[in-house]
């Protein structure tokens, strides 16, 4: 879409011209052009919407966008918006909104969808019982393929998704799943029972949001069946809302890689206060850690003082420890989300660690050896010292990195904590004592 043509539009009055614009764009994309408008302005383009558009339009407006325009249209418009957006979306909505915009939607549900909305707030936010949706098709296992590709039919425009539909018992008990797929191509008088999965892949309704993430990239699924602990379908799951899951997912770790405390709302969005406030903790930590480093220089201060040379080396040899350790510790934490790496595989990520760091170790020791005492010209016990604490600091950071994540995650925490900032943290003091110990036996300090 051209935003700037339409922008054109609107500031000239040219409303019908906008109104064909708008008409023929996809939801996303328009809400992305309201976003950008100031207030009156994005009020003026979503009236000008078709009624069928505005809503779906309306659930892709970020937060603040969709706030305003509850609060500003009249009653009949928000009546018109909600009746026409998705169950899980108004349940969102209602989880962002301010009081007094919540007081005016909630005047125009019904008691018994209020009744509803209650029930999914009280579940847990990164839970499948927040995420489900109840517009979904449901058949019986004794109706023939003509009976519920009739009710598909009947029923198709306010669910969610027709691809997959879920055969219910009496009492909502979850019995199987057929596909609409199957369902077109069957014979028509073919019963559900007959061709019907009977085991189909669900999850619970206080799952949590990653591990249904992995259900869903594991059986390639487009939607998945959310049932209680008596088998009962209570909802189901879209893939377009398991990709909102995984972003999620990915940008906290992300942030606690960094290390960051996660936080929901964009950057540009956050105010300088919040962000400070989930940077300094972690900050405070690292520097109160880094400590260590500084009460080794200490005790090694003499040592430090007869032989100059070796403080030249400290940063090289800290920083490539840092570093090896963050390249082993980032490899683990994503094989390690991609479900690639388990605790029971300790040893074989130790092993293969060790295989690595003795490859990485020598080269970058024969590199170091030749130019320090070949080139820049330090004693051989100096370029010795150094080379063979390289060695083994590289050594001691891989394994280290790679064995962190996953006691990390044993212990049911975020293996991206585990991520560069307190691996290098370790890896310096380690290093520094690796450094000293060895300059004893070279050097005889």
């Amino acid at each position: 879409m051209d935003f700037s043509n339409m922008t054109q539009l609107l500031e000239e009055k040219k409303y019908l011209k906008l109104k064909d614009e708008l008409k023929d764009g996809q939801s996303f994309d328009i809400a992305e052009f309201i976003d950008s408008l100031d207030e009156k302005q994005a009020l003026l383009a979503f009236r000008l919407l078709p009624k069928g558009v505005a809503a779906d339009v309306f659930s892709y407006l970020s937060i603040d966008r969709q706030a305003e325009i509850s609060d500003l249209v009249n009653e009949k418009e928000l009546a018109d918006i909600l009746s026409d957006l998705y169950f899980d979306d108004k349940v969102d909505l209602l989880e962002e909104m301010p009081a007094n915009v919540i007081k005016k939607i909630l005047k125009h549900t019904s008691d018994v969808e209020r009744k509803l909305i209650n029930q999914f707030l009280m579940y847990p936010d990164d839970s499948a019982g927040s995420l489900m949706t109840i517009e979904f098709v449901d058949l019986k296992k004794e109706m023939t393929v003509s009976d519920a590709l009739d009710r598909i039919r009947r029923h198709a425009p306010n669910r969610e998704t027709i691809y997959t539909c879920y055969v219910m018992d009496e009492a909502r008990h979850l019995e199987g799943t057929i596909s609409l797929k199957d369902l077109v191509l069957l014979d028509v008088d073919t019963k559900i029972s007959e061709v019907m999965q009977v085991e189909p892949i669900f999850v619970k309704t206080h799952d949590h949001q990653e591990y249904i993430a992995d259900v869903f990239k594991n059986y390639d699924l487009i939607a998945a069946p959310v049932v209680d602990n008596e088998q009962r379908l209570d909802g189901i799951i879209t893939v377009d809302d398991i990709v909102d899951v995984m972003e999620k997912e990915a940008t906290e770790d992300f942030h606690r890689m960094a290390p960051i405390e996660p936080f929901d709302d964009s950057y540009l969005d956050t105010s300088v206060l919040v962000l400070a406030k989930k940077r300094i903790g972690w900050l405070l930590v690292l520097m109160i850690s880094a400590t260590l480093t500084g009460l080794i220089l200490s005790k090694y201060e003499l040592a430090l003082e007869s032989v100059v040379a070796l403080t030249f080396f400290i940063p090289m040899l800290m920083d490539t420890g840092g570093n090896a350790g963050s390249q082993a510790s980032t490899l683990v934490i994503r094989s390690i989300t991609l479900g690639e790496v388990k605790f029971k595989d300790i040893f074989r990520v130790i092993s293969k660690e060790l295989g690595v760091s003795l490859i990485v170790g020598l080269a970058l020791s024969a590199v170091n050896f030749l130019r320090i005492w070949l080139i820049q010209g330090y004693d051989l016990a100096i370029a010795l010292t150094v080379t063979t604490t390289l060695f083994f600091t590289v050594l001691m950071s891989k394994v280290i990195g790679g064995i962190l994540p996953i006691l990390a995650d044993k212990v049911k925490l975020d293996p991206a904590i585990m991520a560069s900032p307190l691996i290098t943290t370790i890896v310096d003091t380690f290093s520094l004592l690796i450094y000293f110990s060895v300059a004893r036996v070279f050097l005889k300090i």
